[in-house]
């Protein structure tokens, strides 16, 4: 089954909506649950895993996504850790790092969404 460009939209939904999460930590709304930064848990992985890789594993691309995103995660356990700590201002600065993380995802899924249209 071919992904449509609403399953790629749903897919940038996903991540902005693990960057809102993370941010809510960083600022002292939510607690840290560990499954924020499981590739397992994360819904754009599971993404990947359950949408993607089946038909599109082959794509460069696809690889480079999930490297991205398990980065991206470890980062904001990192932060999260560091908030933790009460290094409060030096964990929300690193937003910028998952903030360029989300932008090299964003892209790779605009490469990804226009060489499947091609292929189509």
């Amino acid at each position: 089954m071919a992904l449509s460009s609403f399953d790629f939209q749903q897919a940038r939904v996903k991540q902005v909506l693990f960057k809102s999460r993370l941010r809510s930590v960083l600022y002292g709304v939510r607690a840290a649950e560990p499954e924020l930064f499981s590739l397992r848990d994360n819904p754009l992985g599971q993404w990947l895993q359950t949408a993607v890789k089946p038909t599109l594993g082959a794509y460069p691309e696809v690889r480079e996504i999930e490297h991205t995103l398990q980065q991206m995660l470890q980062t904001g356990q990192d932060l999260a850790a560091r908030y933790a700590r009460g290094h409060i201002e030096e964990s929300r600065a690193g937003l910028d790092q998952i903030n360029g993380y989300a932008d090299h995802i964003e892209t790779l899924l605009t490469r990804l969404e226009q060489e499947t249209r091609r292929a189509a």
